[in-house]
């Protein structure tokens, strides 16, 4: 009887040559990265993410605006005025664009004559430096802290992470708002103050990359070629630097990335509640809280600083999508169309969705894959 069936089962079709090239694609990828290394790899899928790319066109040219428009430190710049400087009003203080010029203020005057231009570009340089410092700090000590508890486990696990616990129930703009209070109130204003309010904001943003990439190096601790390196001798720090940090490379940068889209807003908010960044220098944050009760008359003055803020923080977080999808070969785009497609022309060869000759659509029946048009 089984006989019988096998023989009435229907055997598959012959897959076509359109099936064939889309077996073909799978193994592909495989085949553009033969001969490459990690970072050719990684520097190649990162160019073909379109959107980080644009995003990281976008981001230089927003540090080179805002750098050279209005210089840095003794380096001066191509703007004519500077982000302090009392003018009178003009045009009641509304953006004046002209037909092939630039106008005297393409982004209006605040109530008091300065130009917004001019500290709208301030207001980028100190969210930038900012972010970066941030990005340093929280990084280097999220690392450091992750790595070694993951590591070494037993207590040094249990006392740093309950040091993370403690530090992580604190919600960060309090715990920031409270050490701003104490630390910058004793700072003279200017870099200084700046500079503090970045290494506290970095002090207390490390706990969720801790926890990551604790997670991250549980797991490759176990991994064969741990064993292997720790079997030849190696020492823990060795086995660390040269063989697990290497691997884990990819989710503390992406996460970092991430961490300093962050402290973008987290200074932009300390900066609008009066903990941040305050006059006679400006941040993006304080630029939207100065202006707050001229939201209705003159709107303009949120417009410009709300959509720095805004493309900054979407800039780097697409750059971190994008590394993420460098860095880890099993994130791939999902194309409905092209999903559409290969799983109709399955169907119609026989096939699985996966291009595997295992199940027969039409009865539904498991038949062997042995090779184009061969069924055994």
């Amino acid at each position: 009887m089984s006989a019988t069936k096998a023989s009435q089962a229907p055997e598959p079709k012959e897959p076509t040559t359109e099936t064939r090239e889309m077996r073909l694609e799978k193994v592909q990828p495989d085949a553009e990265t033969k001969g490459l290394s990690q970072g050719q790899i990684v520097r190649k899928r990162f160019m073909g993410n379109s959107g980080a790319i644009v995003s990281l066109v976008i981001l230089f040219l927003i540090i080179v605006l805002a750098y050279s428009s209005i210089g840095f430190g003794p380096i001066p710049g191509w703007w004519k005025y500077d982000y302090s400087e009392m003018m009178p009003v003009t045009n009641g203080g509304k953006p004046t664009i002209g037909l092939f010029h630039l106008g005297e203020h393409p982004f209006g005057q605040d109530t008091t004559g300065r130009d917004l231009f001019a500290m709208v570009m301030r207001g980028t340089q100190t969210s930038l430096f900012v972010m970066v410092i941030v990005g340093l700090v929280a990084g280097v000590i999220g690392v450091v802290i992750g790595g070694v508890s993951g590591y070494f486990r037993g207590w040094v696990e249990a006392v740093l992470m309950r040091l993370t616990d403690i530090v992580i129930i604190i919600p960060l703009l309090v715990l920031t708002a409270v050490l701003g209070q104490m630390v910058i109130s004793h700072l003279p204003q200017g870099p200084q103050r700046i500079t503090a309010l970045a290494l506290l904001i970095g002090l207390a943003a490390w706990t969720g990359l801790a926890r990551l990439v604790r997670g991250e190096f549980l797991s490759l601790r176990e991994r064969e070629f741990v064993d292997a390196a720790r079997l030849a001798g190696a020492s823990a720090s060795r086995i660390i630097f040269k063989h697990i940090l290497p691997n884990a490379v990819g989710v503390i940068i992406v996460n970092v990335t991430l961490l300093m889209a962050s402290a973008i807003l987290i200074e932009t908010s300390l900066s609008y509640i009066g903990y941040g960044v305050q006059s006679p220098d400006v941040s993006l944050g304080s630029l939207i809280s100065a202006n707050e009760s001229a939201f209705a008359t003159r709107s303009w003055l949120f417009w410009y600083p709300g959509l720095f803020i805004v493309v900054i923080c979407l800039c780097i977080n697409f750059i971190g999508d994008g590394l993420r999808d460098a860095f880890d070969p099993r994130q791939k785009k999902f194309n409905p169309r092209r999903a559409k497609t290969v799983t109709a022309h399955s169907a119609e060869n026989g096939l699985d969705p996966d291009g595997r000759a295992d199940v027969d659509f039409q009865t539904e029946q498991p038949v062997r894959d042995v090779g184009p048009g061969k069924n055994a």
